[in-house]
């Protein structure tokens, strides 16, 4: 019931292919819960916005970057909006979801913080959870999640959340 696709170097990659396959969900009929990540380009030498869309609330979407300036070489990711994604995406859970999609299990999680619980909530509630795992976090999520995870290849993803919650049903 947790199925995690990686893509190796393309980062992008993944956001995309778990946007497309939540879009293809939702159009199905099914209920979301999650987040989905687009990230937005701001044009030659800056680096992207980073943004969450929170599934099954029509609210806008969080930006989870900082824009730190050009020469910054820390983390961009603010921990504040990510903790504000993670409640919203937790309110939609508790009205009830069919499965849930979570953008990246990173650091954050990987250090018990981030989707982490909500991950460990939809799981405990018999929810199926697709997610992206960077190449750099496997061992992380391998520890989080033992035996429960499932690989899914790319073109997998689909097929895999359909055949989850048929089975959920």
């Amino acid at each position: 019931m947790l199925g995690f696709v990686t893509i190796q170097n393309n980062a992008g990659g993944a956001d995309r292919l778990l946007a497309d396959t939540a879009d293809t969900l939702i159009a199905q009929g099914l209920r979301l819960a999650g987040a989905v990540q687009h990230n937005l380009d701001r044009g030659a030498g800056q680096d992207c916005d980073m943004d969450l869309r929170i599934l099954g609330d029509p609210a806008p979407p969080i930006r989870i970057s900082q824009n730190l300036g050009t020469c910054a070489e820390g983390c961009r990711l603010d921990t504040g909006a990510l903790a504000q994604a993670v409640a919203r995406s937790e309110a939609v859970l508790a009205q009830g979801a069919d499965l849930v999609i979570v953008n990246k299990f990173g650091k954050q999680e990987c250090y018990g913080r981030g989707f982490r619980e909500f991950i460990a909530q939809a799981l405990a509630s018999e929810i199926p959870v697709l997610l992206s795992v960077p190449a750099e976090q496997l061992q992380g999520f391998h520890d989080f999640a033992g035996e429960l995870a499932q690989h899914v290849t790319a073109d997998q993803a689909l097929a895999w959340c359909m055949s989850q919650t048929r089975r959920a049903a």
